[in-house]
């Protein structure tokens, strides 16, 4: 690929500060391939659980073992898992939808939820929370950190949900932690044990040996297109958690005299078993991906979140460029090291649910997954990119040297 050798000494360099940092991933994601093999053992999978199902899918035995298999691996009582989820926006809002009643309360207490969740939270005459009489409170994160004090000073007796997101989306800030999420838990807890306390888990699985359910969350939620399908699920999104929860969701999601009895898939459920026996390895490419663009930006001198050397709670990257013309052509040397559209050139655009431009950088096998290699930004000050994915960490090292390039053709 003609990299100068000025490229290849940056990238190399930055590698091989990162010894101890990968050998800490391995050994996480080691663990979490065991929980993983155990689940499918413990479920007896077969090939008859990948078949093809149609119509109403009653009985349907490959949807019904995968939704056991997500509860085992991530400590819950009980999921739904399907490809009639579209994103990670959608199995939020059915959690949502699903655990609130008109008169009732969520208070979000990290701050304002990402762009697309706004209109299902507050939009007007489109089938939001608040044209169903649910109400809206927030709590803004300190400095980072879930500022408990004030959490527990806004709780009150309509409070039926607590809304956390663990990622950050267009925010600079790092994700948060196990621990962070563990220490929110036993705060509110002390408060009101009845509270449901659901987390955005988006990028965040298979980042740690403990999920946000081993640690007393009522519920997680979030994208097959993301960390769990492991770049094979070509769809779909899950709602994992206490019992009593998920049979409410699932009403929401088929309807109450259904739930979860019905809902087939003509194409076969080999992609989604696949994808997620190999989540903790394609999670750990990434975050090691991740590492490595944080390594090699920040020896260049621009400012990463998290910083050089920190722990990642997420698989995303953020990095601040100096200009809009460096973020751009960031974006679009993503673009270009990517097996899929290589030859696209991103330009920012309108995109729906967005308040600003934004550029994206996707050249997916799978339209938009992000646990595949991409980048995105809204085009405004300060013009920070969003890094997230990688299926093989091999494919992110050549991604930076396309980074590197691109970039010093702007000085």
């Amino acid at each position: 690929m003609n990299f100068n050798q000025e490229t290849l000494n940056i990238v190399n360099n930055a590698q091989s500060k990162l010894k101890k940092q990968f050998e800490d991933i391995d050994d996480i994601a080691t663990y979490n391939q065991m929980k993983v093999l155990k689940a499918f053992q413990d479920n007896n999978v077969g090939q008859r659980h990948l078949a093809q199902t149609n119509g109403y899918g009653y009985d349907d035995i490959g949807r019904d073992t995968l939704c056991k298999l997500f509860a085992e691996v991530f400590g819950g009582e009980s999921a739904i898992v399907s490809p009639l989820i579209v994103s990670g926006t959608h199995a939020l809002t059915l959690a949502l939808c699903g655990v609130l009643r008109p008169g009732d309360e969520m208070l979000a207490i990290t701050g304002s939820p990402y762009d697309t969740l706004k209109e299902v939270i507050l939009g007007e005459g489109n089938g939001s929370l608040k044209d169903f009489g649910i109400s809206y409170a927030q709590v803004d994160l300190n400095q980072g950190k879930i500022d408990l004090q004030k959490v527990v000073e806004n709780i009150n007796a309509r409070t039926k949900l607590i809304f956390i997101g663990r990622s950050r989306g267009y925010e600079w800030r790092d994700a948060l932690s196990i621990p962070d999420i563990k220490a929110a838990v036993e705060g509110i807890r002390k408060i009101n044990k009845d509270i449901c306390i659901m987390v955005d888990n988006c990028y965040g699985e298979f980042l740690d040996k403990q999920e946000p359910l081993d640690v007393g969350v009522d519920m997680i939620a979030g994208s097959l297109i993301k960390n769990p399908g492991g770049g094979i699920a070509p769809t779909g999104g899950y709602v994992c958690g206490k019992k009593k929860y998920i049979d409410m969701v699932a009403n929401r999601l088929t309807a109450p005299s259904i739930g979860m009895e019905v809902g087939s898939y003509s194409y076969g459920y080999k992609d989604f078993y696949q994808g997620f026996f190999l989540a903790p390895h394609t999670v750990a490419n990434a975050l090691k991906g991740s590492i490595l663009f944080g390594q090699v930006f920040s020896d260049l001198g621009f400012e990463t979140m998290p910083k050089s050397g920190e722990r990642c709670n997420d698989i995303i990257r953020s990095i601040k460029f100096d200009t809009k013309d460096e973020l751009i052509e960031f974006c679009r040397a993503i673009q270009e090291a990517s097996p899929i559209d290589s030859n696209v050139v991103p330009y920012p655009w309108d995109m729906p649910g967005y308040e600003h431009e934004v550029i994206m950088a996707a050249g997916t096998f799978v339209a938009g997954a992000s646990i595949e290699l991409s980048a995105d930004s809204p085009i405004k000050e300060p013009y920070i990119a969003y890094l997230q994915g990688g299926l093989t960490y091999e494919h992110v090292k050549i991604a930076a040297m396309y980074c590197v390039e691109k970039l010093s053709k702007l000085k």
